[in-house]
């Protein structure tokens, strides 16, 4: 049977492009996986990160093999952003591409007896053929998702497809009233013979098995039917386990599993999300993968904790931006009941190199090959914001490419597409995708925050067909400035939480935005910003990297996306406050809201969602106490002769004219290049277009 062996602990690691060692180093630092040479550097603020080829290594010694014939792999779960693999000084592979998982059979090279020598070169140094090229969050270098070795017999289920797991299942639900599903399950063996045979066993949530099929072993494809099944959705998040048996005779030599969730869903323009026939505003957030001072070499238990707290939000779905995540979030969200949207690192930046396009397709196939049977899955994402640097025939015909792939590899779910906010309504890059988003920041790069619902109109009265959402939308929010007049680009918290104030309301009274992704759920890395007083970071999260802190713009959306009653007083950290009057915002998801200060009962008001009262304080501290039915919230506030100058960042712009967008500071980004085809052009475009289309 499969051996999986965790090579996680005792490491020995150099920040030096040393070369390749002959013998395990004694005098490099002891590291355990998972592990970032940039956790510190990559948010600190300095202004840069280390940007190198490194190197570790460990000594292994050959898994028993009771079996003749058996196979050694190593297997790398995600290295940033490009590794080789060395087996006792022999290269084995070399990967592009730091976010997704790769194996390397290794049994040729390895010793009968004694210890072998591991080693792997990472490297996060810019490559011209690798995505992402240049973004707005840190390339973290490093072994950060941890290493195994993996011992199987001669056949086997395959472990050299795209790092994928050798088992595909596609649940799909009856038509009609029969409230079953079939199965269509599919695996793929290697060196099997007329000895071998594949067992499928479906089991439900308790354990019980409710269905098995038997097929003998030779790239295997059943379909098996199952009664009165119980459906995924957000709310019930039902999943079953499908389990492959690779059986020879009375002897079971090798077993793969899948735990998978039966739903339909589709998109409609003027409906929206639809998830098992019932309309489902698809209302969340985005998320990166990195903490404070670890980087992206986060732990099960932090990756768990995240979507904890997303779900605690209320929120239904999460974009993950802007590459593939670790499996076990992609778990999470299988467990918690979140639609998710998966996309590549092909971002921002379009390089023209054919060897670029060609990594696109290969982090593509290994995205969709490795998270396939998520149920929480249903959108892969092509690109984001790529019209940054202008628009050509090359790459659109390299989207229908990446469009055309996806649906090949996997016609259960929907295609999708970020546009950068400046992509014409009318242009070549719009119906590729089957469905589109838009990332828009009215209200802090430039316009107001009210332009947001009309735009959005506006481009739905235009383009009916298309199912329109928003993937990306936010400001900074900074929880040290506060004021009584916040305004865009102060960076106060009090600012953040107005933006988003309105921004819910907006996509509340608009179902049929498809999906909504606040940009984003916490702050995170960004070696390259300095602004708002705090370098190293974009602050635009509902939470602090730390996780500590959750601002007051993470309740407003707790307000409209809960059910479980809440309230909350925002300002809490607006603590000392002068004048004769103050203004105290309350968030909650019931209909009034008591207000008592100091004791005495201010006012009660009716609301939707934003509660808004007046108060006078007096000299000193005074208690604040929001009650909404059976929830109750309190702070402190202190009445001073003037506030803290810490509340105000010095450099505000007065005049609110909003903030530089991260790709008008970049120095090596071309924004001159047209964002449409020149008149004429495009009709030579689209005659290609429908050639590549029928082929």
């Amino acid at each position: 049977m499969r051996n999986i062996i965790n090579m996680n602990a005792d490491w020995q690691f150099i920040q030096e492009d040393t070369g390749l060692p002959e013998q395990l180093p004694k005098d490099w630092q002891r590291v355990d996986l998972p592990h970032t040479w940039n956790a510190v550097d990559g948010m600190d603020g300095n202004g840069s990160y280390d940007r190198g080829n490194y190197w570790y290594a460990k000594a292994f010694e050959t898994p028993v093999q009771p079996l003749k014939g058996g196979r050694t792999y190593v297997e790398v779960l995600a290295a940033g952003q490009q590794a080789t693999v060395y087996v006792n000084g022999t290269e084995v592979i070399c990967h592009e591409g730091g976010y997704s998982a790769f194996r390397a059979d290794v049994t040729g090279l390895c010793k009968e007896k004694g210890e072998n020598l591991l080693v792997i070169a990472c490297s996060n140094e810019y490559k011209d053929s690798v995505y992402p090229q240049s973004a707005d969050f840190t390339f973290y270098g490093g072994l950060y998702r941890g290493v195994n070795l993996i011992s199987v017999p001669e056949t086997h289920f395959n472990l050299d497809y795209y790092g994928g797991p050798g088992l595909m299942v596609t649940p799909k639900p009856c038509e009609g009233s029969c409230g079953g599903a079939i199965f269509d399950m599919e695996s793929w063996e290697t060196n099997p013979d007329e000895n071998f045979t594949v067992l499928y066993s479906i089991k439900d949530a308790d354990g019980c098995e409710v269905a098995s099929a038997v097929r003998p072993a030779e790239n295997t494809k059943v379909t098996v039917y199952v009664p009165d099944v119980k459906m995924w959705d957000m709310e019930h998040p039902y999943l079953y386990t499908v389990t492959a048996t690779l059986q020879r005779r009375n002897e079971a030599y090798d077993e793969v599993s899948a735990r998978v969730g039966v739903r339909s869903f589709s998109v409609d323009p003027d409906k929206g999300f639809i998830i098992n026939g019932k309309e489902t505003p698809l209302r969340g957030v985005s998320r990166h993968q990195d903490l404070i001072y670890k980087g992206n070499a986060l732990t099960k238990e932090e990756h768990y904790r995240d979507a904890e707290l997303i779900k605690e939000l209320g929120a239904n779905t999460i974009r993950l931006a802007h590459y593939q995540h670790n499996q076990y979030f992609y778990d999470a969200c299988d467990e918690l009941g979140f639609a998710v949207w998966a996309e590549i690192p092909f971002i921002s930046v379009f390089n023209k190199d054919p060897a670029a396009h060609q990594n696109c397709i290969s982090q593509m196939k290994e995205l969709i090959v490795q998270n396939y049977n998520h149920p929480s899955i249903m959108f892969w994402g092509v690109s984001n914001e790529i019209l940054i640097g202008g628009i050509s025939e090359q790459l659109v015909e390299n989207h229908k490419e990446l469009n055309a792939l996806c649906h090949q590899m996997d016609p259960t779910r929907l295609t999708t597409i970020a546009h950068v906010s400046m992509t014409p309504v009318e242009s070549p890059i719009h119906r590729i995708t089957d469905i589109e988003s838009y990332n828009h920041y009215f209200g802090w790069y430039g316009g107001r925050m009210e332009d947001n619902g009309p735009w959005l109109d506006n481009f739905h009265k235009a383009h009916p067909e298309i199912c329109l959402g928003l993937s990306e939308y936010g400001c900074e929010g900074i929880i040290t400035y506060h004021g009584p007049n916040p305004a865009c680009k102060d960076y106060s918290e009090e600012y953040q939480a107005l933006y988003h104030e309105h921004m819910a309301k907006v996509l509340d009274e608009r179902p049929w935005i498809w999906s909504s992704h606040v940009w984003n759920m916490f702050d995170f890395g960004c070696a390259a910003r300095n602004e708002g007083g705090v370098a190293g970071r974009n602050n635009k999260g509902l939470m602090t990297m730390d996780r500590k802190t959750k601002k007051d713009s993470y309740y407003i959306y707790q307000a409209y996306w809960t059910t479980k009653p809440m309230v909350h007083i925002c300002g809490r950290r607006y603590a000392q406050r002068a004048g004769e009057t103050t203004e105290i915002r309350v968030y909650s998801n019931q209909p009034t809201v008591a207000l008592y200060l100091n004791g005495k009962l201010l006012e009660e008001k009716s609301a939707q969602k934003v509660f808004v009262f007046e108060a006078a304080l007096t000299e000193g501290f005074n208690t604040v106490l929001a009650v909404a039915g059976d929830v109750k919230d309190s702070i402190t506030l202190e009445k001073v002769e003037k506030e803290p100058s810490i509340y105000v960042l010095p450099e505000v712009n007065e005049r609110n004219e909003g903030v530089a967008n991260w790709f008008q500071m970049a120095g090596d980004l071309d924004l001159t290049a047209p964002m449409e085809f020149p008149e004429g052009f495009a009709k030579s475009v689209n005659a290609k277009l429908i050639k590549f289309d029928k082929k």
